[in-house]
């Protein structure tokens, strides 16, 4: 039987995640939830989503528009076996799922302490094995987890220090910036580095972030010191077998982030959407014991296929997390 899943709150990540779990053959989307009738709301309805207001309360707002609505988010929510938070941080909804004794997934906007549980399915699914509850790290720390965990697995790590050049804002977003200047975040370490300690507490990493007036996707320029003796290649190659990891190269003419998503476009991606956190091939190089590199991550998309091999590690429908990722990417056209 195919595990029921709630989405509430179809935004970015939520529609995302919503159209992830309809693409796998395990799991099914039961319904989905917003607090007013945006053009999302519209867009789940004819996506075929069935439709709930988050709260009681908003459902004339809905029925005001013409947007047929099933119910509440807790008349959803009693037919659910998991559902994935996708709303603002700090939205409050966690005595409601555990009233409803249902699982949850929150996503990296959250602090680890809400869950005590973090999660990367490469690097700690077995941790995420029957769970309640659990968190989704963020985009950058996805992004992180997911080139570090290989080379910590294969070559052990010394010390990684990492500079996130972020977006200013997502696409959609006009509220906020920076629009002319380029903002440092002046705490250090940024939270990425002790984000990723919340998956990997092991690994020592310092990370330093930077705000630019882009919106498409962030920059990471890694600077990573290796307990092993290993070549340029012997790092490229650990990376072709890694999932999630994709190896761009500057001499075919990507050489930004701009052409990155144009080349998302060329896959005939939804969305544009890049699952995948793409690294330069000709931008990674070996230097004595310290490997650089440079990695791109698509920040409205690369937790998705965290948050499906989420599902399965919490109902206990998939024991070993290599399995689940490639039954995910599969279905996500993801190359395996």
């Amino acid at each position: 039987m195919a595990v029921k899943v709630a989405i509430n709150g179809y935004g970015t990540i939520g529609k995302r995640i919503a159209d992830a779990v309809a693409s796998q053959n395990d799991m099914e989307v039961i319904g989905v939830t917003k607090t007013r009738p945006t053009y999302e709301a519209k867009m789940a309805v004819l996506r075929g989503f069935p439709f709930y207001a988050a709260s009681k309360e908003f459902m004339e707002r809905f029925e005001a528009k013409g947007i047929e609505v099933q119910g509440s988010l807790d008349d959803l929510l009693q037919e659910a076996d998991v559902v994935i938070d996708g709303t603002p941080k700090n939205s409050g909804y966690k005595e409601v799922y555990e009233k409803a004794g249902v699982k949850a997934i929150w996503q990296g906007g959250e602090k680890h302490e809400l869950t005590g549980l973090s999660f990367n399915a490469l690097a700690n699914y077995d941790d995420a094995f029957g769970a309640d509850c659990l968190r989704v790290v963020s985009c950058n720390t996805t992004g992180l987890i997911r080139t570090l965990y290989p080379l910590h697995k294969e070559f052990g790590v010394e010390f990684v220090m990492a500079v996130m050049i972020r977006r200013g804002a997502d696409p959609w977003d006009t509220k906020r910036g920076p629009i002319n200047a380029i903002e440092p975040v002046l705490k250090v370490p940024s939270h990425h580095g002790p984000d990723v300690q919340t998956v990997m507490p092991y690994l020592n990493i310092q990370t330093t972030a930077v705000k630019v007036p882009t919106t498409i996707m962030h920059l990471h320029s890694m600077m990573v010191k290796l307990k092993q003796d290993v070549s340029t290649e012997d790092v490229l190659s650990l990376w072709e077998d890694s999932p999630r990891i994709l190896l761009v190269e500057g001499e075919e003419g990507i050489k930004s982030t701009a052409q990155i998503m144009e080349m998302s476009r060329d896959m005939g991606r939804t969305r544009t959407d890049l699952y995948e956190i793409a690294v330069w091939r000709d931008g990674t190089h070996v230097v004595g014991d310290t490997l650089y590199y440079y990695q791109a991550i698509h920040q409205e998309s690369d937790v998705v296929p965290e948050n499906v091999d989420a599902i399965r590690a919490m109902t206990e429908i998939e024991k070993e997390n290599m399995k689940s990722i490639k039954k995910t990417d599969l279905a996500l056209g993801i190359e395996c």
